[in-house]
Formats: structure tokens, C-alpha cells, sequence
């Protein structure tokens, strides 16, 4: 007996038989909206829900110039593009304005060029983060002129910045003017300062010229990490401002307002006392032990500077400068590591990196003035690399892990030398470099845009810009190109060929940052040309929603809508949206990569 179907039901599958498809999600073509080197490999990612056929590239005309077929399946991103397809463009060689148009979409518009100017953009963001006299823009925290000093303030908890309690002073007045501000805020931080001047300083060293603007700005901080160590008594003063008030509610800080800089010098306001008067922190008690992190990488700062000074006179004096600090650093009983107030702002781990970076600056500083203390440091820093390669590896090139530089530059220094005898071989850390490498090339052959830096963490990335810097000192110090290609690929992702298609560095391509969490740009309107942002993060931390406004921050999109959400997925989200400091907040560090990777990646 033939079973009776019920009205109802009935209608219902008449209805659904009736009814259009489900429109598919609209393809995309990502590319590095800032362009390729003729000879360099090229490739743009078509992002699907359907077929993949063949690919065109029109000029900026309009007329074809390339054809193709799309390469494999490289995998889904998400439930929406459960395709995305490999486009390889490296047959166009031709300097000229292009588009890829595939599945039905069009990329953004790219360049084929035998020079770009995005380190220049990058460098320009510096200019921005000034502070003090020297700021470009208006004078601010002069009060830092005369900052007092305060013991380290107890916090309510171990991942909060909020203080228990209230400052105790113990000392002051010192200079602390200048500088530049660490972020999207004004705090200023010695552990990242000296990572971002140590990177300017490399790049006027190894990367293409950047004229007089580079070393200007290396010169800058370096000016205020002069501030920082006090020579006479052997202090490091580590970090300006505090993030956060009280749980009492008596003080407010940093991240708790919204305003331009130079407001707070006269800024009155109850509770305001730590805004208009900042106060300062040291390393540790004058002339106890500084952790090793910071007594390297402000050493390797010093002995940086001192390879590049015309004035051999001068360069002595920053090299003993260097050497003063190099040899405060505690290298036994080392615990938890000093970077800011909170820790949990900047959590390193790692030290053996940073005193291996020192020493191997501080060898090479010294051969280039016959000094014959290079021959103890280059014995330090190859110590100091057997431990890193024995007890630290893990990570690759960014703020909280410099060994890829420190590899490198004791190679170089080794081979200056031409000592044998020392703890580690050039092989040994050469090996380190390529196990780095690896570590990303692992990650990049699994993901579908060839990511070498994970999505779900903080700064992507800086880490993307770190991979494309070590594939060049992979090359500097063997000769050999085996990791060109996937350096190459690091930058694209960055710059555009990514699945949200946009650029991560402001003002560097068609669709780059538009919303960064930077309140003197939020304020003024004004583009943060240059500034990097963490990129994608963690989708768990946006569970809450990004929060609300500051009365005084103008929304950023005006709308509020979230462009991006459709391309969430391998568990991260990408925000461009002034609230959204997850994702959009740019760094100091986070320029300081970027610039010394594009500074490589030019020559």
C-alpha cells in the first residue's frame, strides 16, 4: 500500500522544490596588493565555493597579459570557501599595474616593480610614535623631564594590569623625555625599545639604503636608551607610565582614557596624577643584576650602533657604553624575566637569545676597532648559542626570540675572527636558522594561503615579517636560496594574500588597515601610514564583543559593520575596527620586523 503523504508535508516539499538555490558565497582573488620583483615567485589564491578553472591577468588597460589554469585544491578556510586554489603568476615579469580575475571575482590591483617604497611607508610610522620634544607632531610629556621613580607596584592578579593599592616613590627626578610610545597608547617600554632600535640599526647595516631617515630615527632611540641606563650608577629604568588605575579607583591610567598626548602634560583631572606626572620603574635596585633579556638586547642596541659610527672615537665610547651594560646582566638564578609592569603585558620567556645577540654585536663591534675584548664575546655569545640551541628552541624571529639574528650576525663574527674551539660551529647555527625555517615551511605547506606563522595567536604578523627576514639571513650566511620562495611567500600573506585580502601594514596597498587602534590617528583622522598590526588572533577572544567606545573615540568603521566576518576561520578572526586591539593595535616591534624584513627583501 503506497504510504500517504500529508498536506502539509506535502507543500512544504513543493515549496522547498520551488524555492532558488542558496546563492553560493562570492569568489575571491587575494593577492600582495603592494606587488612582486619581476624575478621573484609569484602567487595570488582564488578562495571558492565552487569550480576553478582558468585565471587572466589584465593590465592596468584592461587588455590581457597572462592566462592560466588554477592550480591544486590548496584545502578549505572555512564552511563558505571549502576551496582555495593556487594561482601561479611567476611567468609575469613585466614592470606595469595588474589585476587577476578568476571565479568570477577580481583581485585588487598589484604592481610588478623593480622597486617599492613599503619600508620607506614603515619607517614613516616611527615619525608618528615620537615623543617629547622631538615629536613631529606637538610637543608632548615634557613633564618626563623630571619623572620620579617608583618601586614596582603589587597588581590584583597575575594576567591583570589593575594596581593593589597605591605608588611608592623611591627616587627621582630623571630624564625620561623622548622617545617613542610603544603602541596605540603612550606608555614607553625599554624591553621593546631596544629590540625596534637593535632592528634599525641592522637595517641600515644589512637591508637597502634607506638614506638619511633611517639612521635619524635609529639615532632617536638610541638617544632615549641613553636615558634609560644610567651609567654612573648602574640602573636600567625599564618602563614610563602604567597601563591601568587602582582597584580604589584613587588614579586612573594609560588605557583607561582616550585623548592626544600633548593633553596630558596639563591634564588636572581627579584621579589623573600618574597621567600628567608618569612615573618610572627600573630593572632593578643601582647596580644589582639586570635581567639577561634586557642587559643583551639594550647591549646589542649600543654595539649596533657603534659598527656603524663614522667617528671611531664615538663608536669606542658606545661600545664601553655596550660592554657596561652587557656585563650587568644576571646569568644565574634567573627566574621570571623583566620586560614591563604588568609581565603579562610582554611575557618573555626566552633570554639565551637575547645575551647571545649582545655578545655576538658587542665581537663585532670590537673587531672593526681592533679591540681585543672581541675575542672574549664572540666566546660569550657562542656559550650563550649552545644553550639557546640546547634549552630554548621553538620559536622564530620576533620580539620575544632574536636568536635568528644572533645566528647570523656570531657567523659572521666567527668568520671574522677565524677562532676555533668555541661551543658551537657555524654549522650549528646554520642548522638553528633552518630549523626555523622549517618550523614555518611546516605550517606554510598545510594552510591554504602558505602562512608560516599560526592565525590563532598573537602577532602573526610580526612572525610572518620574522620568517621573511630569516629566509634572507638563511642566504646571507650560506649563499644558498632554498628558502627565498617562502620568505617571498611571508610577505605576500602579510601584504594581501590572505583570506581577509587585506594588507597589514597602513597605507601599503589598496585595501590595507583602515581602523587601527592608534588614538592619534583615531582622533585626528589622520592615516597611520606605516603602522603594522597584529593581524588575526584568536577567535575566542572576540567571544565578548569588541566593546564599547570611548566618549571621545569617533567609531571607526562608521557604520560599525564587521566587513571581515564571513572569512573567519582555522579558529581566528580578523577585526579592522578601532576597538578591536586584538587584532588592530599597532607596535612599535611589530614596525621595527616589518621595516627590517622589507629592508632585506629590496636587495
Amino acid at each position: 500500500m503506497r504510504k500517504l503523504i500529508p498536506a502539509t508535508l506535502a507543500l512544504a516539499l513543493l515549496a522547498a522544490l520551488n524555492a532558488p538555490a542558496q546563492a553560493a558565497a562570492p569568489a575571491h582573488v587575494r593577492v600582495d596588493q603592494v606587488g612582486y620583483w619581476p624575478g621573484e615567485s609569484k602567487h595570488a589564491y582564488l578562495m571558492t565555493s565552487g569550480r576553478a578553472g582558468r585565471f587572466t591577468v589584465v593590465d592596468h588597460r584592461g587588455r590581457v597579459v597572462l592566462t592560466g589554469r588554477a592550480g591544486r585544491d590548496r584545502g578549505a578556510w572555512n564552511s563558505r570557501y571549502p576551496h582555495v586554489h593556487d594561482l601561479d603568476l611567476t611567468r609575469l615579469r613585466a614592470p606595469g599595474r595588474y589585476r587577476v580575475k578568476a571565479g568570477g571575482a577580481t583581485s585588487a590591483e598589484f604592481e610588478i616593480a623593480p622597486k617599492r617604497d613599503t619600508a620607506a611607508q614603515v619607517l614613516r610610522f616611527f615619525g608618528l610614535q615620537r615623543d617629547g620634544a622631538g615629536a613631529p607632531r606637538t610637543p608632548s610629556h615634557l613633564n618626563d623631564r623630571a619623572a620620579s621613580v617608583y618601586d614596582w607596584p603589587a597588581f590584583t592578579g597575575p594576567e591583570t594590569d589593575q594596581i593593589k593599592g597605591g605608588l611608592t616613590k623611591i627616587g627621582g627626578p630623571v630624564d625620561v623625555e623622548g622617545g617613542w610610545f610603544d603602541a596605540g597608547d603612550y606608555l614607553k617600554f625599554t624591553h621593546i625599545l631596544a629590540y625596534v632600535d637593535t632592528l634599525l640599526w641592522a637595517a641600515q647595516r644589512d637591508g637597502k639604503p634607506q638614506g638619511t631617515a633611517l639612521h635619524n630615527e635609529a639615532a632617536h632611540g638610541l638617544k632615549y636608551l641613553d636615558k634609560m641606563w644610567d651609567e654612573e650608577s648602574k640602573t636600567l629604568y625599564i618602563q614610563v607610565g602604567i597601563g591601568a588605575g587602582n582597584a580604589e579607583g584613587t588614579f586612573v591610567g594609560d588605557h583607561d582614557i582616550w585623548r592626544l598626548p600633548e593633553a596630558d602634560d596639563g591634564d588636572k583631572a581627579a584621579g589623573h596624577q600618574f597621567i600628567r606626572h608618569r612615573p618610572v620603574f627600573r630593572a632593578a635596585a643601582p647596580g644589582a643584576p639586570i635581567s639577561p633579556n634586557l642587559a643583551g638586547r639594550t647591549a646589542a642596541a649600543f654595539a649596533l650602533a657603534a659598527q656603524l659610527e663614522p667617528s671611531l672615537e664615538r663608536a669606542a665610547e658606545l661600545l664601553d657604553q655596550a660592554a657596561s651594560v652587557y656585563a650587568m646582566a644576571r646569568t644565574t638564578g634567573v627566574d621570571r624575566l623583566v620586560t614591563s609592569l604588568p609581565h603579562a603585558f610582554y611575557p618573555e620567556s626566552v633570554w639565551r637569545d637575547d645575551m647571545q645577540l649582545g655578545g655576538a654585536e658587542l665581537a663585532l663591534a670590537a673587531q672593526r676597532l681592533g679591540d681585543p675584548r672581541a675575542g672574549r664575546w664572540l666566546a660569550e655569545s657562542a656559550r650563550w648559542a649552545r644553550g639557546y640551541l640546547d634549552e630554548e628552541q621553538g620559536d622564530t624571529l620576533n620580539l620575544y626570540d632574536v636568536s635568528a639574528l644572533a645566528h647570523a650576525d656570531l657567523v659572521k663574527a666567527m668568520r671574522a675572527s677565524g677562532t676555533g674551539g668555541l661551543a658551537v660551529t657555524e654549522a650549528d647555527l646554520i642548522a638553528g636558522l633552518k630549523a626555523q625555517l622549517d618550523l614555518g615551511a611546516r605550517r606554510a605547506a598545510a594552510d591554504p594561503f602558505r602562512a608560516g606563522a599560526r592565525y590563532d595567536a598573537f602577532d602573526s604578523v610580526p612572525h610572518a615579517f620574522g620568517l621573511a627576514a630569516t629566509a634572507r639571513l638563511y642566504r646571507s650566511v650560506t649563499g644558498r636560496r632554498a628558502y627565498d620562495a617562502f620568505g617571498t611567500q611571508q610577505r605576500n600573506w602579510a601584504l594581501g594574500a590572505n583570506p581577509w585580502g587585506v594588507s597589514f601594514v597602513a597605507g601599503a596597498g589598496k585595501r590595507s588597515i583602515a581602523c587601527p587602534h592608534h588614538q592619534i590617528a583615531n582622533i585626528t583622522g589622520r592615516p597611520a601610514t606605516g603602522a603594522v598590526v597584529n593581524g588575526p588572533n584568536d577567535a575566542k577572544l572576540f567571544e565578548d564583543g569588541l566593546g564599547e567606545h570611548f566618549e571621545e573615540m569617533p567609531p571607526c568603521p562608521a557604520d560599525g559593520e564587521d566587513r571581515y566576518a564571513r572569512f573567519t576561520g582555522h579558529g581566528s578572526r580578523f577585526a579592522d575596527d578601532v576597538r578591536s586591539w586584538q587584532a588592530s593595535e599597532p607596535a612599535d616591534d611589530f614596525a621595527a620586523i616589518a621595516l627590517y624584513a622589507l629592508t632585506l627583501t629590496s636587495t
